[in-house]
């Protein structure tokens, strides 16, 4: 039964007890509150099963028990079987069935597993959209962003790492943690210390990139975008710079975090103004962000 009048719950109770209380009949009933003998007698019974200072009697689905075309049971049982044997994906699961001889479609293989909590997909996942990558032809319209952390979970020291894929002008950032505000802090700060505007920051799936970081980098006026999954070339520019980092400096350097506060800035400049960069055609950041105007 299907309807969306919510007090009908309350009145089938109110039919049951003028029929078993007042000693109404059902047809009485029926006719007092404008419904059909039948449901009357249906609601009868349902009310023997329910306890006695119930004040209602709830509306059923409409959904139906079962599907004309739903699966075999066995094709459900021989899925979940060759599941638990090596707990192999849906699409090796379908083609074993092809070749048992079990006709059934790809989509359903993952259906069953999905509804049997075998997915491997947890439903907590963001989904994000890839709008086109911008072409870097101008310092700031494209700027990847990333962490890197070393040590144990006790025992850990991050960095924040932005550079800029026309100029290679990068920034850094040691910090004691990750997370969203920090996220935030070092972008606003990177901003500060560019002679260019950001248009557009692309970063991995990493929580400190979530979608709250994509909802206040807007109301800084800057896009945001993720690299697309298992596309590691993506961020292969930042991923390249903080190697870079580890190599030129932060191996050098007592691992600390007031260490890595005083020597990344200096790196920096270094890295900015004076270390010759191959894909610049031996020039430096610095160089480059003199050729083209102001922002």
């Amino acid at each position: 039964m299907y309807t969306i009048y919510n007090l009908l719950p309350r009145v089938r109770m109110e039919a049951v007890r003028l029929v078993k209380e007042k000693g109404w009949s059902t047809r009485q009933a029926a006719r007092h509150f404008g419904f059909t003998h039948s449901a009357v007698v249906k609601w009868l019974k349902r009310a023997d099963f329910l306890p006695q200072n119930s004040q209602f009697i709830p509306t059923q689905s409409s959904r139906p028990n079962h599907h004309p075309n739903a699966l075999d049971t066995n094709i459900i049982r021989r899925i979940l079987e060759l599941r638990k044997e090596r707990n192999q994906c849906a699409e090796i699961l379908f083609h074993r069935l092809k070749n048992e001889g079990v006709i059934v479609s790809l989509s359903s293989v993952k259906r069953i597993l999905r509804r049997n909590g075998c997915s491997r997909y947890s439903r907590w996942k963001k989904w994000h959209q890839y709008p086109p990558r911008p072409l870097p032809e101008k310092p700031g319209i494209l700027v990847e962003i990333d962490t890197m952390f070393e040590g144990y979970p006790d025992d850990r020291l991050s960095v924040y790492a932005l550079v800029d894929l026309y100029s290679r002008w990068a920034h850094a950032e040691a910090e004691e943690r990750i997370n969203g505000l920090i996220s935030v802090r070092f972008v606003v700060n990177a901003q500060r210390a560019a002679s260019f505007k950001f248009q557009t920051l692309q970063s991995d799936h990493g929580s400190e990139f979530s979608k709250w970081f994509t909802k206040v980098i807007r109301s800084h006026g800057f896009d945001h975008r993720h690299s697309r999954v298992r596309r590691p070339t993506d961020n292969g520019h930042i991923e390249r710079f903080i190697r870079t980092l580890q190599e030129e400096c932060l191996n050098k350097i007592p691992r600390s975090l007031s260490s890595w506060k005083r020597q990344i800035p200096e790196y920096l400049h270094y890295y900015n103004t004076e270390r010759p960069h191959m894909g610049l055609n031996f020039k430096t950041p610095a160089q480059i962000l003199k050729t083209v105007p102001s922002y």
